[in-house]
């Protein structure tokens, strides 16, 4: 194996570089996959980085997470009666449920996808 190496100052420090170069969109339940990862599972999340599949895996937790949200909210909204007749005659109720809605929906996807195994 040829290890090149650049001089910093009196230290020479191995010319490593990343095979995967790609940029990935991590929001916010990327993030709180990689925080669950690194604090609960450091084994899995060491594996992750040695690996260099720790970002694909957390944009693929984001989308998925995303992916869900807008599956649900509407579903759960056609549920609960939430409708634009509600939105035009009592707007604030209207934010209310959705907001309850949204919460809801935000702590299945949380317990099934990011804060799992």
């Amino acid at each position: 194996m040829d290890i090149t190496y650049a001089k910093c100052g009196d230290y020479y420090i191995p010319n490593i570089t990343l095979s995967d170069t790609t940029h990935y969109h991590i929001g916010k339940y990327g993030r709180m996959r990689r925080t669950f990862l690194k604090e609960h599972r450091p084994i899995q999340y060491s594996d992750l980085v040695l690996t260099e599949r720790l970002f694909p895996h957390l944009a693929e937790i984001d989308e998925a997470c995303h992916n869900r949200l807008e599956v649900m909210i509407p579903a759960m909204a056609e549920q609960e009666g939430v409708t634009a007749a509600l939105k035009r005659t009592d707007q604030m109720e209207w934010v209310r449920r959705m907001n309850s809605i949204k919460a809801r929906a935000e702590e299945v996807i949380l317990a099934e996808l990011v804060y799992s195994d």
